[in-house]
């Protein structure tokens, strides 16, 4: 009696055609030839660790040297061709159909021929000199018979025409491997004792890079270091009801005290400056430049790809007498549109889109010659401005922040200011990025979607572009009879010396038309059971003015093209009434705190920071606030893990 299974097999067998040889080895050279062709970089990876010895390639290997059958061999190869059109971004490939020949697809570098050799030689088994590569149509049939060979199949004949056809991009653009992110941050400000240091001065800082950082780690699914975390920039981030200024000031500012929220015995100075938003009608023309950074490493979906989108986006907002031109760098730097009328929307997107990806990074040559382009479009009553956009990664010429720092101060009187856009992850630069914005008097954002770019470069446009207030700087000076401990919450990396509030030669940072600054100090009262450090046996008692004076804030500001600043003073009472937005405020500085590792914070954790923030959440016209609430609990769940 036959087994069910003899049948079976038996009907496979007659429903089964024999397998053409020929036709198997130049399908597996055609699986080669686009293996060439589809290599997402045009320049050596940058090097990755093995992380855990698990993943795709690491499984590959293995099945590959586990089968030893030249059958087994061809169905693994063939897993393998499939696994590279899969897994590769949106490229030509090719794809048989009917006709004599292959149509022709462009000729792979020898650079890369050698890179992928090299990858490739310990799956094959052999010599890395072994491997063939298709340059072209002609070496096909070599190829395919190089392979028919390793599977003893005969020679194939010439094969049936092939056709290009679009490979989808996936969906979710995996995280590359953070292994050269460097961060621009420092320690926590420490807690000082007013008796031995009453003054603190820093300045102010409106870049936001932190928060977008924080924020695409988080929904990546895990946290982010302490090191990525500058609470004010997490503060900065959102808009803020403050009392406009008045008159011809470009800011003012409001002074709160309220109860710290993690804990009851200290107090929190609430300082906010909103800058004044002037008539948009009559703002002066605006000439920009496009830095752009097409570098290799620019070559993902979230890097270059979103940059164009972005930079589409922020066009829509521009007037007819705005101009903009591009200078490219990647290899070297090179303007690719000359200063065109923003009218002419249809020629900037041309050139936009014709960029691509490729070389190494040559960020002075860049640098160089944006500034040189903003010069010759300057005129009297204009704001010109060089936008760049870039992952950070500076490895040719100026690499390094300092120097970096020295070129544009040297840039920056001539009165084009210096913004900065990040992309991507894996190599963020955010410390080159910091000392850029913070040295070319322009703002650093971190785009890692449509959304933020739409929030940097339409919603907040104006305060991007058109500063009100350069070099602004916060001294706030302490009543050692009523305050006996503070400490400011953030602007670590803005700290600057007591004497250089009154000198105009120090930098600072720059207000832009609308922008809103939020400082927060933590005091501990003079006699608060929270003190955390004890009075000097042998210490005089200090003179201190006025009963109720808890400080003394002062401001010094420039108007935009003066070399002399302003000042402005105002006396931090114990009176003063919390602002409206104070309770949000507070609720993310103390999740930044909480990420940071929550030195001062108790037992305040994530319930009471997400509790305080739905609490005060407000008007949300932008859902800004809202998401921070949803990050607050995702950040939670993932500390739980």
């Amino acid at each position: 009696m036959t087994d069910d299974l003899d049948d079976l097999r038996a009907a496979m067998r007659a429903a089964t055609p024999d397998a053409d040889a020929a036709t198997r080895a130049a399908h597996l050279a055609l699986a080669q030839k686009n293996f060439e062709m589809l290599q997402e970089s045009r320049d050596p990876t940058r090097p990755i660790s093995d992380g855990s010895k698990t993943g795709l390639w690491t499984g590959v290997k293995t099945m590959l040297n586990t089968f030893t059958s030249r059958a087994a061999l061809t169905a693994t190869t063939a897993i393998v061709a499939v696994a590279f059109v899969a897994l590769t971004p949106m490229r030509d490939v090719l794809i048989p159909t009917q006709g004599p020949q292959f149509e022709r697809a462009p000729a792979v570098p020898s650079q890369e021929r050698d890179r992928v050799a090299d990858a490739m030689a310990p799956i094959a088994g052999e010599p890395r000199a072994e491997i063939l590569f298709a340059e072209d149509e002609a070496d096909v049939a070599p190829a395919a018979s190089r392979l028919s060979k390793t599977l003893a199949a005969p020679a194939p004949s010439a094969a049936e025409g092939y056709a290009i056809a679009p490979v989808p991009q996936p969906d979710v653009a995996l995280r590359p491997e953070a292994d050269t992110e460097a961060f621009a941050n420092a320690d926590s400000n420490p807690l000082q004792i007013t008796e031995e240091s009453p003054v603190s001065t820093f300045s102010i800082d409106v870049d936001t890079v932190s928060y977008s950082v924080l924020r695409n780690s988080l929904m990546q699914g895990y946290l982010p270091t302490a090191e990525m975390v500058r609470i004010e920039e997490l503060v900065n981030y959102f808009p803020y009801d403050y009392a406009a200024p008045d008159g011809n000031v470009p800011f003012q500012p409001t002074v709160s005290v309220s109860q710290t929220p993690w804990n009851p015995d200290t107090q929190l100075v609430h300082i906010g400056i909103q800058g004044a938003l002037p008539d948009v009608a009559d703002r002066p023309p605006l000439n920009l430049v496009f830095l752009i950074d097409t570098s290799g490493s620019m070559d993902q979906a979230n890097k270059l790809p979103l940059l164009k989108q972005s930079f589409a986006l922020m066009l829509g907002q521009l007037r007819d007498e705005d101009q903009v031109a591009i200078v490219t760098y990647a290899g070297s730097a090179g303007q690719v549109l000359e200063p065109t009328a923003a009218s002419d929307r249809q020629t900037i997107m041309a050139a936009l889109n014709r960029l691509d990806a490729g070389g190494s990074t040559a960020g002075q040559a860049g640098l160089q010659q944006a500034y040189a382009t903003a010069a010759a479009m300057a005129a009297e009553g204009e704001v010109s401005r060089v936008i760049l956009a870039t992952d950070g990664d500076f490895n040719v010429g100026l690499s390094d922040p300092s120097a970096l720092k020295d070129f544009i101060a040297d840039k920056r009187d001539s009165g084009t200011y210096l913004s900065v856009l990040g992309f991507g992850r894996g190599n963020l630069d955010d410390a080159t990025m910091q000392a850029l914005a913070q040295n070319g008097n322009g703002q650093a954002a971190y785009i890692d979607t449509l959304a933020e770019a739409q929030k940097v470069l339409v919603d907040q446009l104006t305060g991007a572009l058109f500063p009100i207030a350069n070099d602004v700087k916060i001294q706030v000076e302490f009543n050692p009879a009523t305050v006996a401990e503070y400490r400011l919450i953030g602007y670590e990396t803005r700290a600057l010396r007591r004497e250089d509030f009154n000198n105009d030669k120090v930098d600072a940072g720059d207000i832009g038309a609308g922008h809103a600054v939020t400082a927060l100090y933590e005091i501990t009262p003079v006699g608060s059971p929270a003190q955390l450090s004890d009075p000097l046996r042998y210490g005089a008692a200090p003179e201190a003015g006025s009963g109720d004076e808890l400080g003394f804030l002062r401001l010094r500001y420039k108007t935009p093209g003066s070399d002399t600043s302003n000042l402005i003073e105002t006396a931090i009472t114990t009176d003063l009434p919390a602002q409206a937005d104070t309770g949000f405020a507070m609720a993310i500085a103390g999740f930044g705190q909480l990420l940071r590792g929550g030195t001062y914070l108790g037992n305040w954790g994530y319930d009471a920071a997400i509790d305080l923030a739905t609490a005060n959440k407000g008007v949300d016209a932008y859902g800004y606030r809202t998401e921070a609430i949803q990050l607050m609990r995702l950040a939670q769940s993932l500390s739980a893990q």
